[in-house]
């Protein structure tokens, strides 16, 4: 009786146990990084700023309905950086960083092409590390800055150099 006893605690702890001690799988960690494009250049200037309070998603979408089965919301801090940690994995999924919001009162215009951008969340590519640097994704003010055209002036004349 005492061994039955101790059998059935054996194979009902056991599980438990193996469980409680196995390493909790690292999360994804998703960055990113959101600007102000105050030259509506549509990219990254040395005019540019980097928007605090800037909200954005990580959405991932089913590969074959396109139904949206994952999303998680981040904020940007001080220096415009996002950190979304992303548990699961979503090897079957097409997942994107997207802009939500911009909390600028001047600088809430989505750059065209610069509202999303992909990023890879499986540990099933080879890719070792569980950091997801995401290209930065932007606004424009509605006006264009003074000093701008100097800016934009020396990326001419660098096009042309080369």
């Amino acid at each position: 009786m005492a061994s039955r006893v101790g059998l059935v605690l054996f194979m009902c702890v056991l599980p438990a146990m193996v469980a409680a001690i196995r390493p909790e799988k690292n999360p994804f960690s998703v960055k990113g990084r959101v600007f102000c494009d105050p030259c509506r250049a549509t990219f990254e200037t040395s005019a540019t700023t980097y928007i605090a309070g800037a909200e954005v998603i990580v959405q991932c979408n089913d590969r074959v309905t396109n139904e949206v089965v994952y999303t998680k919301k981040g904020i940007t801090d001080s220096t415009g950086t996002y950190t979304i940690d992303v548990n699961e994995d979503h090897k079957d999924q097409v997942c994107d960083a997207k802009l939500v919001n911009s909390n600028h009162p001047t600088c809430n215009e989505i750059t065209p092409g610069r509202d999303q951008a992909r990023v890879i969340l499986t540990g099933y590519n080879g890719i070792a590390s569980m950091n997801r640097l995401v290209n930065a994704m932007g606004y424009m003010t509605q006006e264009v800055q003074s000093g701008c055209a100097d800016v934009l002036r020396q990326y001419q004349e660098f096009d042309e150099d080369n």
